[in-house]
């Protein structure tokens, strides 16, 4: 006798229960089957779009011509005997009706979205045929000369010049184009002119300082003789031309040595510095000693000519007269230019792929005595009153100076408890600053380069 449990008995029951439900679902499958008067034909989907959706195929004796195409949308639509569906369609069996459903499949779904259908809304709708032939045909008519209108031909016409008028216009234009010579050869006319005023003269001025910044044109304008016109403005009454003058001579200086030897050998120097010597005004002297510093840079002849002239007198004078501070600092700069170019030179050793005027250069420095000169001008005590100043410009410029005047003003520096004092002072000043600037993050700051000339004086004073 075998026992059977409880537990054995229920699984038992659940086995014999499924196996009835399947056998019960395919013969409602057979039946459903049978009722089935045809079966399902796939065709090739037109509308486009794909999709993974289930395939019947149909008797293959009947032709794909004689079916009819069902067009799904995203409903489930019943599908009647003998019709065929896209490729992609999802169709399904209805078990409650027995009858075959179709509707898009999920690839189809996407394509015919809202958005898509938007975006094929908006392309026009193809034209047939003939409507294409017809529009080339009324295209082709308008393009033909007999069918254009010959009043709206002749306006039209009459809007635009010939190309034998534009060829004779643009000859007339290359006569009115001037080069830079022919520009200053008028300007210099005009100025000489008895017609021309003040004003008409300050603007011929003004525009002859904009074409000599360039070499060939400085050099120019002295060959057809404007560096004499120039030199006559200076002594103009009129302090505006002196100004312009001045202005315009320096700017043709600069950088410019065959305008430098011209400009010495015509006189240039002793202008400059009897307006420097004489009651001026202030915009006056600037001008003039912008042209005074360009004359003598790099040009050791108008230096000695300078020296020997009383150049260092008459910027002494300049540098204590009351109210003249922006002068001090160019005349300090310029003393400092004249001593610098002196010393690198006689450093330089003699490199004849570089310079082969080297020797003459050298000899024309050496007879310079700037050095004597500024000792017995009293400059070791000048310059230091430029460290009063609040601006750090200022006392930038005539620390360099006094660096470069330390070999021949040392022991006046030691003796001068003036200067000793601002040292020490503007030393404990600049070391804040720095110490600030480092904080912030900034290390190699403008208050540390002046710091270091500080330190650099004060190691050579010791």
């Amino acid at each position: 006798m075998v026992v059977i449990s409880g537990a054995s008995r229920r699984a038992s029951s659940s086995r014999v229960t499924v196996l009835l439900l399947l056998l019960h679902f395919c013969q409602l499958a057979t039946i459903l089957g049978y009722q089935s008067h045809s079966a399902l034909t796939v065709v090739e989907n037109t509308e486009g779009g794909g999709g993974d959706g289930e395939a019947v195929v149909d008797d293959e004796e009947q032709e794909e011509k004689n079916l009819e195409v069902v067009q799904p949308t995203d409903q489930w639509q019943t599908l009647k005997p003998g019709q065929a569906v896209p490729t992609g369609s999802h169709v399904r069996l209805n078990l409650q009706t027995g009858q075959r459903e179709v509707r898009l499949g999920e690839e189809q779904l996407k394509y015919w979205s809202h958005k898509h259908r938007q975006e094929e809304e908006e392309i026009p709708p193809s034209f047939k045929a003939d409507e294409l032939k017809q529009a080339l045909k009324r295209m082709k008519e308008d393009l033909s000369p007999e069918s254009k209108d010959t009043d709206q031909q002749d306006s039209v016409l009459s809007q635009f010049r010939s190309l034998e008028e534009l060829k004779k216009d643009m000859a007339q234009l290359d006569v009115l184009v001037e080069t830079d010579t022919q520009v200053m050869r008028r300007l210099l006319t005009q100025f000489n002119s008895t017609n021309s005023t003040t004003e008409h003269r300050l603007n011929i001025l003004l525009e002859l300082e904009y074409l000599v910044h360039q070499v060939d044109n400085a050099r120019t304008l002295c060959s057809m003789g404007g560096l004499s016109i120039i030199l006559a403005g200076l002594n103009s009454s009129d302090s505006r031309l002196q100004e312009s003058s001045a202005f315009v001579l320096g700017s043709a200086l600069a950088s410019n040595p065959v305008v430098q030897v011209e400009a010495t050998e015509s006189g240039a120097l002793q202008r400059l510095l009897t307006i420097l010597a004489t009651v001026q005004p202030i915009n006056v002297k600037k001008k003039v000693l912008f042209a005074l510093a360009s004359l003598l840079r790099h040009f050791p002849y108008a230096q000695s000519h300078f020296v020997s002239h009383g150049g260092l007198q008459v910027l002494s004078k300049l540098f204590r007269a009351e109210g003249g501070g922006l002068l001090r600092v160019r005349i300090v700069t310029m003393l400092y230019d004249m001593i610098s170019e002196k010393e690198l030179i006689s450093q330089a050793g003699e490199d004849p792929l570089l310079d082969s005027s080297y020797k003459e250069r050298l000899r024309q420095y050496s007879e310079v005595s700037l050095e004597l000169e500024l000792v017995e001008g009293g400059w070791c005590s000048l310059v230091p009153e430029l460290l009063e100043s609040t601006q750090h410009d200022w006392r930038e410029k005539a620390l360099r100076a006094l660096l470069a005047m330390a070999p021949v003003c040392l022991e006046q520096y030691r003796s001068d408890s003036a200067l000793l004092l601002s040292l020490g002072y503007l030393k404990d000043q600049y070391q804040e600053l720095v110490h600030s600037e480092r904080i912030l993050g900034e290390e190699d700051s403008y208050f540390g380069e002046i710091l270091d000339l500080l330190l650099a004086l004060e190691l050579k004073m010791k």
